[in-house]
């Protein structure tokens, strides 16, 4: 997907670099060695394409570093070995590898997995480790273990760093993968309530005025946390992403 859409990005370029080796190639009947140079033409536009796609799928690889800067540690040393006991059980429920923990000092509700190398970086905030039930955490960390088996977490990091719009960010993170990252997490755990409880928690939930969910930086990385929207100041029924509609949904099975 990734791919796909940096492809389109360059297309009229790419439409244009062949169309002109195209017409070098024919234009053999006018001077000879003119298809050679179409050829070649056409051979290192092929070449830069490829790196350029390769570059841009790594736009999103250095986001980890980037959100830890953007806070202060937070929880205790009982919240972070609660937090690992349940990350490294259903890590490997998840088949996941190499996940590195952090809680962040913030009073909202959220969380985010986030590749970091060939690793990944989970972080979430202190208001869930001291006001969210066991069952609740579980469904979050699943949920987010879940985007990484769909395979979106390249594609939302990429959609948070890219210079874009809003709408080309949204269709390159995917409307509506959290909620399938609901189905698939509920499915694993086998306990639907939890995440549901966990994501009705954040759809009541005023996000505190001083919190990084209320800022610019947070507006752009908004694709890769387990509620992508936060500032939102009142519930989209309309938005499968919505948080609120994600719980009615899982209340439902």
């Amino acid at each position: 997907m990734v791919r796909r859409f940096a492809l389109r990005r360059k297309l009229p370029v790419t439409l244009a670099v062949a169309v002109v080796s195209l017409g070098l190639i024919v234009a053999v009947v006018v001077v000879p060695w003119l298809p050679a140079v179409g050829v070649v033409m056409a051979g290192l536009y092929g070449w830069d394409l490829r790196r350029s796609l390769v570059r841009f799928e790594q736009q999103g690889t250095q986001l980890a570093g980037l959100v830890l800067d953007s806070f202060r540690p937070g929880g205790s040393s009982t919240d972070r070995q609660r937090l690992i006991t349940v990350l490294d059980r259903l890590a490997a429920t998840f088949g996941v590898d190499g996940i590195s923990a952090f809680i962040i000092d913030d009073g909202c509700y959220n969380a985010a997995l986030v590749p970091n190398g060939s690793a990944y970086s989970f972080f979430v905030t202190s208001a869930v480790m001291s006001d969210f039930e066991l069952i609740e955490l579980e469904g979050m960390v699943a949920h987010c273990l879940a985007r990484q088996r769909l395979g979106l977490l390249t594609r939302e990091c990429v959609a948070s760093v890219v210079s874009t719009s809003l709408e080309n960010r949204k269709v390159l993170a995917g409307s509506g993968t959290a909620y399938r990252a609901d189905e698939v997490a509920a499915a694993a755990i086998r306990y639907p309530l939890g995440l549901a409880g966990a994501l009705r928690r954040c759809a009541r939930q005023v996000t505190p005025k001083d919190s990084f969910f209320l800022t610019s930086p947070y507006a752009g990385w908004r694709w890769i946390w387990f509620n992508q929207w936060s500032d939102r100041p009142s519930s989209d029924l309309g938005d499968l992403d919505d948080v609120e509609l994600r719980a009615m949904a899982l209340e439902e099975w």
